[in-house]
């Protein structure tokens, strides 16, 4: 059917549309949608696994805006959390207007990114390959590994990108602009991410207590913001409570003599007032859980499917 002028002239000019990053866990994902969209909406950490649930970055590049969903890696489940994980991440997929699989490209084609590219033929519509980490490969290595993806997977274009330094970001920003259908922004010019401010900073003080503990800690612990309280003087009071799942595991998140959850809650503080631009009073409580990876509520807090 043909346009008269008055439909043409009101054609939106905007685009809006979704793209789902998914890969193996350490790939990258998140220190992606940070660059994308230019400040920090994704914790990261040198642990696999972080990510749990999905957090949308929202990229604004001229008359696009990009909601870019930072899932969980893929990876073989072995636990109700970790099956609901690996749920969330595709299921992404499959609602996205474009899927984006994401391959370190030092660490190759292994067993994980052949799992992905395996599952990539249940995923229908548009799929751009994005190699990361191409700093740190010499250029024909890297031709072979983009060769030997798309000889398993059809993708319409390949960007190659260091997340890390920057490398390739703008050429990857225009091409997925280029590709959003038009329609009106989903979300306000200003609006950096989908996740509330109580869970983002949630987000933060996780992200703090896996850096501080490292290997110490392993992923039985879990952060909810209990109350969030504007005073008087537009400071505001924030409750957290840093669940674990057996005692000896809440000692070790207090540390000897405080020292530990001392420094955790500085580092949080410190991010989460530079976030919400005024003085934060954090207030860090750790209490035991016992299977709290296997509880519906905290499933629902982290908008994962508890079902298995």
């Amino acid at each position: 059917m043909t346009q008269t002028p008055i439909e043409a002239a009101e054609a939106p000019r905007t685009r809006c549309g979704v793209v789902a990053l998914i890969g193996a866990p350490n790939a990258g994902k998140s220190t992606l949608v940070n660059a994308l969209v230019g400040v920090k909406v994704s914790i990261v950490t040198h642990k696999v696994q972080t990510t749990r649930a999905l957090v949308r970055g929202i990229m604004l590049e001229g008359d696009s805006q990009v909601i870019l969903v930072d899932t969980p890696g893929i990876f073989p489940p072995k636990r109700r959390l970790d099956r609901a994980m690996v749920r969330t991440a595709w299921g992404s997929a499959q609602d996205a207007d474009i899927v984006c699989p994401l391959i370190d490209a030092k660490r190759g084609i292994d067993e994980g990114v052949e799992r992905m590219l395996s599952g990539l033929e249940n995923v229908h519509g548009p799929k751009c390959l994005i190699l990361n980490k191409v700093d740190l490969v010499e250029k024909t290595e890297l031709l072979g590994l983009a060769q030997e993806a798309n000889a398993r997977a059809k993708f319409d274009e390949t960007f190659m990108i260091s997340a890390q330094n920057g490398s390739g970001i703008a050429h990857l920003k225009t091409g997925l602009c280029d590709r959003m259908p038009p329609g009106p922004w989903l979300y306000p010019e200003d609006q950096i991410s989908d996740l509330p401010e109580r869970m983002l900073a949630a987000e933060i003080t996780r992200e703090k207590l896996m850096l501080r503990l490292h290997d110490e800690l392993p992923y039985a612990s879990t952060v909810e913001t209990e109350q969030w309280k504007r005073l008087r003087d537009k400071s505001v009071r924030i409750e957290q409570t840093i669940y674990v799942e057996r005692e000896s595991q809440k000692k070790i998140v207090l540390g000897q003599g405080g020292q530990a959850i001392r420094s955790i809650s500085q580092a949080a503080r410190a991010e989460i007032s530079q976030m919400i631009e005024r003085p934060v009073h954090l207030f860090l409580f750790v209490k035991v859980r016992s299977r709290w990876s296997d509880d519906p509520e905290r499933f629902r807090e982290m908008g994962l499917d508890f079902s298995n």
